[in-house]
């Protein structure tokens, strides 16, 4: 996956969590289904910003960012801080 898809799709999660807000407002969703929802789509950005930020830091190792795998969602969710 290269950076313009990882924009696009970090892109596409941000609109979703926008979505989810506005439906909650409208009375169109519960504030648990809001809260599940936005849940996953926190857990998916945290991943996609996590391989983002590792891609770019192989580039600048002088290694190929196309090598770098992205870390499963409870990896990433679990990182000592």
């Amino acid at each position: 996956m290269d950076e313009k898809t990882l924009v696009h799709q970090i892109s596409t999660l941000v609109d979703d969590e926008h979505k989810l807000r506005t439906q909650l407002q409208q009375g169109k969703i519960t504030e648990q289904e809001e809260h599940d929802r936005l849940r996953l789509i926190e857990e998916q950005l945290d991943q996609l910003w996590d391989l983002m930020r590792r891609r770019r830091a192989a580039k600048l190792q002088g290694v190929a960012p196309d090598e770098v795998e992205a870390h499963s969602i409870d990896e990433v969710e679990h990182y000592l801080q």
